[in-house]
């Protein structure tokens, strides 16, 4: 069985570990090549003839989608599955995705399932059976990639009080944040945020806000993530433009002490390395500076 060569292109190291990971662990014939951006993948694809293309739209130096354009202008290149993987999940943009060649979109943040069944979707009679049971692999796979890829330790934040954030969420005025860690900017104004995870969101309120993680505050839902998950944050880092930050579920936290509270502290730990996504995440601190 001669093996499939797949190529994933993401500028974040957190976001490609669990990509391969989950690969890895679902198809036995698949062998991978990483690249931090589309310049460098570029080069990787004028040496490598790849079976398919796991691409991020938003990356420094070269774009997914500058760099979808190229393939698509290259005989080697211009039937080549090319599945274009990203946090913009709107409409106008899957379209401009599709007009320009893309063979499939799958949205951040995803699940194991999700993205496996869009390989099969991409490959299909190419796996031949390659692919195999996996044992929970995106769970596995963060496990496996959160001490290795954020390493240090997040700075303890204490709990926030139940009146304050969760006042805010049923219509309340909010009071001041407690003190956070120093590179931390304290949200004191109602600042809201949509966290999406693979397959439900939550409206939240902003408490405190670094360019490592944020801390919010959500209403209690039926369908809640685990520590880990993996994370969408849009952030409104100016009027009428969005930052979309790709993270992870780094604590959860009760804002009473009992079981049965109607709110949670999330902290979403940051995955991104996208200068421009930083940038963004800078301008929404300076506001409250």
């Amino acid at each position: 069985m001669s093996a499939i060569k797949v190529l994933v292109v993401d500028d974040a190291s957190f976001v490609r570990d669990l990509v391969k990971r989950t690969i890895r662990t679902t198809f036995s014939n698949i062998t991978l090549e990483e690249a931090v951006n589309g310049k460098k993948a570029q080069g990787m694809m004028n040496r490598i003839a790849f079976d398919l293309i796991l691409c991020d739209w938003e990356m420094p130096e070269m774009t997914g989608m500058e760099l979808l354009k190229w393939a698509r202008q290259h005989e080697a290149y211009k039937k080549t599955p090319f599945i274009m993987v990203t946090s913009r999940g709107d409409k106008t943009h899957v379209v401009e995705a599709v007009q320009e060649g893309a063979s499939d979109y799958l949205g951040k943040p995803f699940s194991a399932e999700q993205l496996t069944n869009k390989i099969v979707k991409a490959l299909g009679k190419k796996l031949k059976g390659g692919a195999q049971k996996a044992a929970s692999p995106l769970q596995d796979a963060f496990k496996q990639s959160a001490s290795l890829l954020t390493g240090a330790v997040a700075k303890p934040v204490a709990a926030p009080q139940a009146s304050g954030s969760a006042g805010v969420l049923l219509g309340a005025a909010a009071p001041a944040a407690d003190n956070s860690a120093q590179s931390s900017v304290e949200i004191k104004s109602q600042n809201f945020a949509e966290v999406r995870f693979a397959g439900s969101s939550l409206k939240c309120v902003i408490k405190a806000v670094s360019l490592v993680e944020v801390k919010v505050i959500a209403k209690r839902e039926t369908s809640f993530p685990g520590i880990l998950d993996a994370a969408v944050v849009d952030i409104e880092f100016e009027p009428g433009n969005v930052a979309r930050l790709n993270g992870y579920v780094h604590q959860l936290q009760a804002v009473d002490k009992r079981q049965d509270t109607d709110f949670v502290s999330i902290i979403i730990r940051f995955v991104d390395e996208d200068p421009e996504k930083l940038e963004h995440l800078s301008k929404f601190m300076d506001r409250f500076r």
